[in-house]
């Protein structure tokens, strides 16, 4: 066995190390992953405040999660100040700063809806849906599709990703003008339209006693130091699965979110003609009670 791995840089002790025992993959193998997907994911954590997810033993066992500079933190890793907090928060600049999280066991990357340039301005609203255990895939899809019209009826572009779990996130991005305060009122506005008008579909109320065979649009990612987890991310969970996203014609019958994982992402990235989510940096558009400049 290795002792040691070299990747972009950066040392990776015990290569060999099984991170997802059900797999058989390795520290070494994450590592490859986050290589052939970096410039997918790099645009969407880079600069931005991060909070980690580590599992310095693998999926399945005991996880915690990290957001401060700390004993061991890589000299890969950044620090911003955001108004507000007393500690400064960790962040990724580039694909060493990936492997660097690698090389601490961190399986899951959430990064803030804001850049580091403006830490205090969201750039990203989220719609996360949530669903009861009883409900089939279909009716997550169907949300979906009805918070992207809802959106669009406002003038707002959205995009989706699966979430490596039993939902999927319609994402916002936004030019960073808005307060927090606005862009939760925002979300929660949405949000609480659908609930109202099919109250046996949704809720916004985060009890689980409630949500039996309900959708729950979780508005409350829009909040200071919330976050959601990252596109092309890797998932704490069986089946080493991704958080994967979709052009809006993927969102469908038949769309399987098990399908995205390690082993799969990177044979589907290459297959594809374009990024889905190629254009989101290019959006510019505010909340609809924002003026634009």
């Amino acid at each position: 066995m290795s002792e040691e791995r070299f990747v972009e840089g950066v040392r990776l002790s015990n290569p060999d190390k099984i991170l997802y025992p059900e797999q058989g993959i390795t520290k070494s193998d994450l590592a490859d992953y986050y290589v052939a997907v970096a410039d997918r994911i790099l645009p969407h954590v880079a600069l931005r405040p991060i909070t980690m997810v580590r599992c310095p033993t693998g999926q399945g066992k005991k996880c915690f999660y990290q957001r401060h500079a700390g004993s061991g933190v890589p000299e890969q890793l950044g620090e911003v100040t955001v108004p507000g907090f007393d500690e400064p928060y960790l962040y990724v600049r580039d694909l060493p700063g990936l492997i660097a999280m690698v090389q601490m066991g961190v399986l899951e990357m959430h990064p803030w809806a804001v850049t580091v340039a403006h830490p205090d301005r969201a750039d990203r609203i989220i719609f996360d849906l949530d669903p009861d255990e009883g409900l089939g895939f279909a009716e997550v899809i169907a949300a979906a599709i009805e918070v992207r019209e809802r959106l669009s009826a406002l003038g707002l572009t959205s995009f989706v990703k699966t979430t490596g779990g039993k939902g999927l996130h319609v994402v916002v991005p936004i030019e960073p003008t808005a307060e927090w305060r606005e862009v939760k009122r925002f979300a929660k506005g949405v949000s609480a339209e659908m609930a109202a008008d099919a109250p046996e579909r949704y809720l916004t109320k985060i009890s689980k006693a409630e949500r039996a065979g309900r959708i729950f649009i979780d508005y409350l990612r829009n909040d200071p130091t919330s976050t959601a987890v990252a596109p092309y991310s890797t998932r704490s969970r069986l089946g080493a699965p991704v958080a994967m996203p979709l052009t809006w014609d993927q969102v469908r019958d038949g769309l399987d979110p098990c399908a995205y994982t390690i082993a799969t992402v990177p044979g589907l990235i290459a297959a594809q003609a374009a990024d889905p989510w190629a254009g989101m940096l290019e959006v510019r558009q505010r909340l609809p009670d924002q003026p634009r400049a």
